[in-house]
């Protein structure tokens, strides 16, 4: 009886020891299996590692298959994205310029493994940062400070071109920059100040200069008509004397002075 329960005890921790091994077999199993497959997302591009080594293989959206345990998968954003960086530099007349860089780029999709061979996820601090900031250095040296108020489109093209050409070189694409703002010192600024008043001063004073100078014709060419008529008078009057006595006429009340005298206030008309 003895035997027979240690018998009996013996299969049970048999049979035990199996289920936990077919258990952990199946757990390795479904791990093996689900392992194997992956999904890559909208916008995103996966790339393979094999023991770490970056493979050339560079997985689209969608299911991907994998060697579990062997090889992984890295998912890499390439969608549009915006940073916006601050940045110094001196114009040509050495001024010290800071402006605010606004930068939409994506990564380049079929290039991501060798985006993360070569820098890694962190990009933006090790490439697209450094590379801003030597493009606003190069091409703000080519302008004066005033030129690159003045020619700010000018100037934003030449840093984009200057700066999509660095990019590139590590697999990044600009879409859109833009310069957010330019500042200058506050003397620069002061001078600039003054410049514009001094400009706008010297508009109204060849403004008044100009309006004095039309008031002076108009007065000459009004006192020309009236010298003219005064002389076109004059004329007449020596041609007709009879006109003289025909303007007192018009301008007299029509009293009789209460003495005459010897003159006769209408001399000439007939009677």
């Amino acid at each position: 009886m003895d035997k027979i329960v240690e018998i009996n005890e013996k299969i049970r921790k048999i049979d035990g020891k199996k289920i936990v091994s077919r258990i952990i077999i199946g757990l390795f199993v479904l791990i093996i299996i689900f392992g194997a497959f992956g999904t890559i997302g909208a916008g995103e591009r996966g790339v393979l590692l094999q023991f770490g080594a970056v493979k050339d293989k560079v997985f689209n959206e969608g299911l991907y298959i994998k060697i579990p345990l062997i090889q992984r998968v890295v998912i890499m954003d390439v969608k549009i994205q915006k940073d916006e960086i601050p940045a110094s530099a001196s114009s040509k007349d050495l001024q010290i310029v800071t402006s605010k860089i606004a930068l939409n780029y994506h990564l380049a999709p079929e290039s991501v493994n060798k985006i993360w061979q070569e820098v890694g996820k962190n990009y933006n601090a090790r490439i697209i940062a450094p590379a801003i900031q030597e493009s606003v250095k190069a091409e703000t040296a080519k302008f004066t400070a005033e030129e690159l108020i003045t020619k700010r489109e000018i100037v934003k093209e030449q840093i984009k071109a200057n700066l999509a050409k660095r990019l590139l070189e590590n697999f990044i694409i600009v879409d859109e920059f833009n310069i957010i703002d330019f500042d200058f010192s506050t003397t620069f600024n002061d001078a600039i100040e003054s410049k514009v008043k001094a400009e706008q001063l010297k508009l109204k004073a060849e403004m008044d200069l100009e309006r004095i100078k039309v008031e002076a014709e108009q007065k000459v060419a009004e006192a020309e008509g009236k010298a003219k008529a005064i002389q076109i008078e004059a004329q007449a009057l020596r041609a007709n004397a009879q006109i003289v006595e025909l303007r007192w006429i018009e301008k007299w009340d029509g009293k009789v002075p209460t003495y005459w005298g010897e003159a006769s206030p209408f001399i000439g008309i007939n009677r």
